[in-house]
């Protein structure tokens, strides 16, 4: 079926609103027919993950677009650059490739996109509405739109992002129409200690085994407690992106489009149901860990992968008390910029580093050099981060809860709980 253009469209594809606007347009509408979209359809916002520097071609294509006067149609936030543009002194890379990195960063603003340079663009102030269509790029973004506000976006990538926000269209396909947002594959916990299921830790545990057994099926989770807290499915849908190819998950009870088991699956059986014990959720904990050998000092501790909220600040203080980090010991927290704005002004900021904890906006530790060299291992209470670091960074990854890195950085070696991850 061949792709249908409103007059509107035809005019940006012809050139009508000027040559950037037809280059972008071309995109998304060869992007639709590979999808086998019958048509486009209009988005209320963007996200836009192009502008994080991998190269000479994305500052070509940006600039590309910038030199012929492109802007955006919708509202479009930045996700994480390759600079923490607040604490420049962090930057411990090549001096060519900051400059670079800059430029792109600088593109992408010129042509009208917010500042934000957050991968967790859900926790600003304005974010997308239930069944809202939007085109964002970054995969735990994508997740939490679709899954935990009910929001429509397929997976956008690098240079298709940016051409849906000049055009403010986006193919009705994939993630935006409700045939493919149905469940598929349930997740079933069973087992699993009630203090484990009130705790941090499960959901990004959790999320990469989901991730890892879900292959191309929507999953459903069932066992989940109602009131699940947003930092934790966020922590679940940044795994399940990570380990796998999941755009949408449903929680059943927890999640918008899954008060039932049955209203997530659509109304048909699922492909499969799969039991997940507490075994299970240990052998993907321990996968989580590629340090073999924990004995040693403790090198660095990142957290906020994707970016930290503010009540999950709250629960570093409470677990920091007034103690210090060990020598020797680099502990990192990556958040945005609207965050720090608040963590600064309940006086966060001076209790976090006179304890020894460095924040890092703008970005994210395993993916600019900010750390100095670990001889030993990294510790991290994000499945991401532990997922990405050690081929990122060429280091070892322990894996725990956020408590664990805490009391681990405070003793300067590890410090692990294995209690609650035990049978009932």
């Amino acid at each position: 079926m061949p792709l249908l253009l409103t007059d509107a469209d035809a005019a940006m594809l012809a050139g009508d609103h000027g040559p950037a606007t037809a280059m972008a347009m071309r995109v998304v509408s060869r992007v639709a027919e590979t999808m086998g979209a019958a048509e486009l359809l209009s988005i209320e916002g963007a996200h836009i993950d192009s502008c994080l520097y991998h190269g000479q071609s994305g500052i070509d294509f940006a600039a590309a677009l910038a030199a012929d006067n492109a802007r955006v149609r919708v509202p479009t936030s930045l996700n994480v650059s390759s600079l923490d543009l607040l604490h420049p002194d962090l930057y411990r890379g090549d001096q060519e490739t900051a400059r670079q990195s800059r430029e792109l960063m600088q593109l992408y603003e010129d042509m009208g996109c917010q500042p934000t340079w957050t991968c967790a663009p859900y926790q600003l102030d304005d974010r997308p509405s239930f069944g809202q269509h939007v085109a964002w790029a970054e995969s735990n973004a994508i997740v939490f739109a679709n899954s935990v506000l009910g929001a429509r976006t397929h997976r956008y990538g690098d240079f298709i992002d940016i051409c849906a926000a000049i055009t403010g269209r986006a193919p009705a396909a994939g993630f935006h129409l409700d045939e493919h947002r149905r469940g598929e594959i349930v997740f079933r916990l069973t087992g699993v200690r009630d203090e484990l299921l009130d705790h941090d830790a499960l959901a990004p545990v959790l999320g990469y085994l989901v991730g890892h057994r879900a292959g191309p099926h929507v999953p459903v989770i069932e066992g989940l407690a109602p009131d699940t807290a947003e930092h934790r499915l966020k922590a679940l849908g940044a795994a399940c992106a990570s380990s796998g190819s999941v755009a949408m998950f449903h929680a059943v009870g927890t999640t918008p489009e899954a008060p039932t088991l049955d209203t997530a699956l659509g109304g048909r059986p699922p492909v499969d149901t799969i039991t997940i014990t507490p075994a299970d959720l240990r052998q993907a904990r321990d996968e989580l860990s590629t340090a073999s050998d924990t004995t040693g000092p403790l090198g660095a501790v990142s957290l906020g992968t994707p970016h930290y909220a503010v009540g999950e600040f709250a629960r570093l203080v409470d677990a920091l008390g007034e103690r210090r980090v060990a020598p020797g010991v680099e502990f990192f927290v990556n958040t945005s910029r609207d965050v720090l704005n608040e963590v600064r002004l309940r006086g966060w900021e001076r209790e976090l580093t006179a304890a020894g904890v460095q924040i890092v906006t703008d970005t994210c530790t395993y993916i600019t050099p900010i750390m100095a060299d670990v001889q030993t291992y990294a510790m991290t209470d994000s499945a991401k981060w532990a997922h990405y670091a050690p081929g990122n960074l060429g280091i070892d990854v322990a894996f725990g809860s956020v408590d664990d890195c805490v009391e681990s950085a405070i003793a300067g070696h590890l410090v692990f709980d294995d209690e609650m991850w035990s049978d009932r």
